[in-house]
Formats: structure tokens, C-alpha cells, sequence
């Protein structure tokens, strides 16, 4: 494990865009692959309290992914193959696990100011499904409905997620 914090977040950062992008560019089994390495690195180097870590994880991946397919069943997101979504693509389960190892690492001075994940979320997550549209590997059918409604979805699954980190593993939230 890496002792320098500074060293840590940056690496967490640099895993995370890494596997945003390997995801976005090779949406499929590829992408999800490289994300679970990357998981692996994350949790060997960066994450102080494994086992907590990797519950927190494994809880926002499962309440993204849930998200991520109410979008898909409710037209929000679509996939661009003309059929039903049924389960979220591996792709962005993957997504959603690295992006949660940021929440307490790399993402963690979002939390110094209560109002601040309220203020970001609604614009970051919609723009990360924007820019993923933008080379691909989803599609926003109504943009400017889809953006409102991932806005809103953000809005409250953000806060939330920090709010779970802090109460169920204040390890995390230091």
C-alpha cells in the first residue's frame, strides 16, 4: 500500500479516468475487464480499509447500476442496438465501481462543504453520460429530457451515496 494520501489520490484519479475512458471506448466485456485490474491496483495500493472499501463499492455499484437501468427502461439512456435493455451493460456496472473508490479517496474534499455535492452532481453526472454519448457508447434519445432527468437522478443519488459512506463507514469518510 502506498502511504502518501497525496500519492494515493492521485493514482485513484489517474485508475479512474483510465477505466472511464477504457469503458467509453470499449463498451462491452473489454472495457469491464480492464475496470476490474484497475479494481485490483486500486485496492492493493490506494484503499486504506479494504473490507469497508469494497462493501461501499460493492453498495453504490449495485445503486448506480439499478439507476442506470431505470434509465434504460424508462428511454433516458439507450444502448443504440434497437432492443430492450434488460440488465445494465457490464460496462457501466464497471464504471460504477471505480468511480465509488473516488468517493473516499480522490473525490473526498467534496464533502467539506455540505451543499457542494448538491451544487456538482446535478452537471457532472449528466456531462460524463453526455461525453460517453459523444463517442458512442450510449445515447441520450431526448438530450435535453435526458440531461434534465440524469441531473435529477445525480442530484439525489450523489448526496446520498456520501451520506452512506459517512454513516455505515465512517473509516471511509475521514
Amino acid at each position: 500500500m502506498i502511504t502518501s494520501e497525496t500519492v494515493r489520490n492521485i493514482l485513484n484519479f489517474l485508475l479512474f479516468q483510465a477505466g472511464w475512458f477504457a469503458c467509453v471506448l470499449y463498451p462491452g466485456l473489454a472495457g469491464a475487464g480492464i475496470v476490474v485490474l484497475f479494481l485490483v491496483v486500486h485496492f492493493a495500493l490506494v484503499s486504506q480499509h479494504r473490507m469497508a472499501e469494497l462493501q461501499f463499492v460493492g453498495l453504490g455499484t449495485v445503486a448506480g447500476s439499478v439507476l442506470d437501468g431505470i434509465w434504460f427502461r424508462t428511454g433516458i439512456l439507450d444502448d443504440g442496438t434497437g432492443g430492450e435493455v434488460l440488465l445494465t451493460p457490464p460496462w457501466l456496472v464497471a464504471i460504477w465501481a471505480i468511480f465509488m473508490t473516488t468517493l473516499s479517496h480522490s473525490l473526498n474534499w467534496i464533502n467539506r462543504k455540505t451543499w457542494l455535492p448538491f451544487v456538482l452532481a446535478p452537471f457532472a453526472g449528466p456531462f460524463a453520460y453526455w461525453s460517453a454519448s459523444q463517442v458512442g457508447a450510449v445515447q441520450l434519445p431526448q438530450l435535453m429530457p435526458s440531461l434534465i432527468a440524469l441531473g435529477l437522478g445525480w442530484l439525489i443519488i450523489f448526496p446520498l451515496l456520501l451520506f452512506a459512506r459517512k454513516s455505515l463507514y465512517p473509516e471511509l469518510a475521514r
